[in-house]
């Protein structure tokens, strides 16, 4: 049983950073691959960042790729996703994911863990 906890979230200026953690509970973190995901008021959610389980392999979403970097810390248990150049359209509930597999997947289902959620809003 893994138990992840977001935080991080906020409210921001356009073009502002926010820094998102994502605390595991538990030894076997490094043996999960991880993955960010968020979900916008009347959307589905969706696949934002994801790292495999050393943290030697990254992929993005389109939507975010140049802007937002994924990062992990097996040492302290934690994933990372550092956002900048904010937009409007990034303002969603954020998620994090752990799936017991070495490599990151692009879609919700593989994953077997899940945090609550926290809030992002990029506002003027």
């Amino acid at each position: 049983q893994v138990q992840l906890v977001e935080s991080g979230g906020g409210l921001v200026q356009p073009g502002g950073s926010l820094r998102l953690s994502c605390a595991a509970s538990g030894r076997t973190f490094s043996s999960h691959s991880m993955g960010w995901f968020r979900q916008a008021p009347g959307k589905d959610r969706e696949f934002v960042a994801g790292i495999n389980r050393s943290g030697g392999s990254t992929g993005y979403a389109s939507s975010v790729k140049g802007r937002f970097t994924i990062s992990r810390d097996n040492a302290k248990y934690t994933v990372y996703l550092q956002m900048n150049s904010l937009k409007p359209d990034d303002t969603a509930v954020y998620y994090c994911a752990a799936a017991s597999s070495a490599y990151y997947y692009t879609t919700r289902r593989p994953y077997d863990y899940w945090g609550q959620g926290t809030q992002v809003t990029v506002s003027s």
